[in-house]
């Protein structure tokens, strides 16, 4: 699993330099100023919100003031990123989640106080912002308590990485077979599903999915 500390100390770049020589990286000056772009955006006295929808839901991996259920409309969680490396390997890679255009999508939206922001942010940038597959947005978030701005991570279509297009039987298989450094792909999907339950969160695609990567897991053994 990923930490705090194995993010700061740069192991998913290293992961990656040293198992996929074909992606490229984004240099520290790269994602230091697409995280000074965001920022930007941001007044000197406010606290940022960040949006989960997968694994920063139930590893986030940086220190938060508060956390909400949340609801941002226009975009869907869906496995759309080839990963070769990770929770997968070159000659069988897995699939990660992003935000893609369309419907709605409920997770977690993490509060980070302004005099943490740049120091916490930072972390998030290293674990997503590695190799441009995500672009950092602005969207709009509902929760019970009222709407909030929160930095999201969409899928850049138009990346290599980019695996649009698959079907939900594709993309199952995908999960079932592959396994990487951090471990199999389907504990990825396993986990983010649970966690969903624990919020009271039903995302009807990623059921269907587990139940079927269970079912060919099975056919497997």
């Amino acid at each position: 699993m990923l930490t705090r500390e194995n993010i700061q100390s740069g192991f998913i770049q290293k992961m990656i330099a040293e198992g996929d020589s074909s992606l490229r990286l984004l240099s520290d000056e790269e994602r230091d100023a697409s995280l000074t772009s965001m920022l930007m955006d941001v007044a000197p006295e406010d606290d940022v919100w960040v949006f989960a929808y997968g694994s920063l839901l139930w590893n986030p991996a940086f220190h938060f003031a508060e956390k909400r259920i949340a609801t941002v409309h226009g975009w869907h969680r869906r496995f759309c990123l080839w990963v070769k490396l990770g929770r997968g390997s070159p000659e069988n890679p897995g699939l990660m989640l992003g935000l893609q255009r369309g419907g709605s999508c409920r997770g977690l939206v993490y509060r980070i106080a302004r005099p943490k922001t740049r120091t916490e942010l930072d972390i998030v940038w290293r674990r997503e912002m590695v190799a441009g597959a995500y672009r950092p947005r602005w969207v709009a978030a509902r929760t019970p308590e009222g709407a909030v701005r929160a930095i999201a991570f969409a899928i850049n279509d138009g990346h290599d990485r980019y695996a649009g297009g698959l079907t939900d039987e594709e993309t199952a298989a995908a999960i079932a077979t592959a396994k990487g450094r951090i471990g199999p792909c389907c504990d990825y999907l396993y986990n983010t599903v649970a966690h969903l339950e624990e919020l009271g969160i039903h995302d009807r695609r990623l059921h269907w999915t587990r139940e079927r990567v269970d079912v060919l897991r099975a056919a497997a053994r």
